[in-house]
């Protein structure tokens, strides 16, 4: 009799998960058909891209944006609607850029460029000098100096297209947007040209944060387009170009003032308990940022009017947050977590889509053994949809200052392959978003909250 107690509670214990693991799959099943049927995430994407438009910090785009995005979340069906004020950056990019490089014979040809955001403009007249091509930072120190100083410096790094992950690629070549222009500044050159970051050769350069250091001189930066590059590298490299002449009307305004937008579901058993879900409301100002983050915003938004609309009353506070300036500040991911840590309350999980609207794959999370555990115990429930690729380590830009306060955190991670295609290009519109895919994003991102609100973390 003794062998068989323990025998008989392990079984009900295995039927009591089994339920429990039908009873999520079939509330999850109920979410994805409303979205699918119901949602609204697509229509509310097409208004942020085509009456609103490009939202960078600072300028009237992104304050209609949070303007529009509290209406939407206000007829989601959010119990309350909040705007956290914060100051953030204002850089401008004025008047088009203009490149050109004087050939040897005399020919000049066009550069197609972009500044790159934060970046000092040039004199009025623009700036003509010399230039030096390297690949990396290696090749630029080993120039030193005596070559440097006075030239425009190219930094020609081709995004690896051996990585399947296209976020590793980017984040390698990244340093030479961010850090490229203070290195070579630190050696006495007057400006500096990045390929864009892009893997796909076509004629659109992208944008993108610089970061200039301290102490170091602030010069001219600007991307060149994939074509660009690879027709300027080969000019260079058959010593056919005498000069270059670059132009820009960027500056960098006093701090203005703006807002994240929160949307809140108050739990009903657990109200004190916080999850976070979000995506940064600001975007560049070549495109309508419809990937960047239009995408993520939306599908937040829809993740509140999925859940009231079906008349599911969370046990846990569920949030909606578009926040503002990620793209070249990070204000608003900061202002969030100095104010939770005001809050007396957990902010037990941090959820953020901010990967563009493409095929969802799963989800990458950085979250302590006990937090990790239960997520990992969920994923089979995502397997219908596709998302069940499951990765410690992940997160977000906005949701990162909650690790502080031990929120678990999580990114959505869908499929790659085309996001740095449109990425800080005039190329990301609406146009480029499927439906489908961000109705499937915005299921997955409803059904983790889901999870969370019911268990906990």
């Amino acid at each position: 009799m003794k062998r068989i107690i323990p025998l008989v509670s392990f079984l009900l214990m295995i039927i009591f998960q089994g339920f429990g693991q039908s009873s999520d799959s079939l509330m999850i099943k109920k979410i994805s058909d409303e979205i699918f049927m119901n949602g609204t995430a697509y229509s509310n994407l097409k208004y942020l891209c085509k009456k609103v438009g490009p939202r960078l910090s600072g300028s009237a785009g992104a304050a209609l944006a949070v303007e529009q995005t509290a209406r939407m979340l206000r007829e989601a069906g959010a119990d309350t609607v909040m705007l956290q004020p914060c100051m953030v950056p204002h850089w401008v990019r004025g008047d088009k850029e203009i490149g050109k490089a004087t050939l040897v014979d005399g020919k000049k040809i066009d550069l197609n460029i972009v500044a790159l955001g934060n970046a000092v403009g040039t004199p009025a007249n623009g700036i003509t000098a010399e230039i030096v091509e390297v690949k990396n930072f290696q090749e630029l120190e080993k120039l030193g100096t005596e070559n440097v100083k006075g030239k425009i410096v190219f930094y020609n790094y081709r995004m690896d297209p051996r990585y399947i992950n296209t976020f590793q690629a980017y984040g390698e070549a990244g340093v030479y947007r961010g850090a490229g222009p203070s290195r070579a500044a630190a050696l006495g050159a007057i400006g500096v040209i990045v390929r864009t970051l892009s893997p796909v050769l076509d004629d659109h350069p992208h944008t993108g944060a610089t970061r200039y250091e301290e102490g170091k001189p602030k010069i001219p930066a600007v991307a060149i387009s994939t074509n660009g590059a690879v027709e300027l590298s080969i000019l260079i490299s058959d010593k056919k170009v005498k000069s270059v002449y670059i132009k820009t009307n960027c500056q960098m305004l006093e701090d203005a003032p703006s807002f994240n937008v929160v949307g809140e579901i108050r739990g009903s058993e657990f109200p004190d308990e916080v999850i976070t879900v979000g995506g940064h409301l600001d975007s560049w100002d070549l495109a309508e940022g419809a990937h960047d983050d239009g995408t993520g915003c939306v599908q937040s938004i829809e993740i509140i009017r999925a859940l009231k609309a079906l008349g599911i009353k969370p046990k846990r506070t569920i949030r909606a947050v578009m926040f503002i300036n990620e793209e070249n500040g990070l204000r608003g991911g900061t202002k969030y977590a100095e104010i939770a840590k005001q809050e007396s309350k957990k902010f037990i999980m941090g959820l953020e889509s901010d990967a563009g609207g493409f095929t969802p794959r799963g989800f990458g999370y950085s979250a302590n053994e006990k937090q990790s555990a239960t997520i990992e115990k969920w994923q089979s429930l995502f397997v219908p949809y596709g998302a069940s690729e499951f990765k410690r380590g992940g997160g977000g830009a906005d949701i990162g200052p909650l690790r502080n306060l031990g929120t678990a955190l999580i990114g959505l991670n869908p499929d790659s392959q085309r996001y740095m295609d449109l990425h800080h290009a005039k190329t990301d519109v609406f146009e480029a978003v499927s439906e489908r895919e961000l109705n499937l994003g915005a299921t997955v991102m409803a059904a983790m909250v889901y999870l969370v609100a019911q268990y906990g973390l």
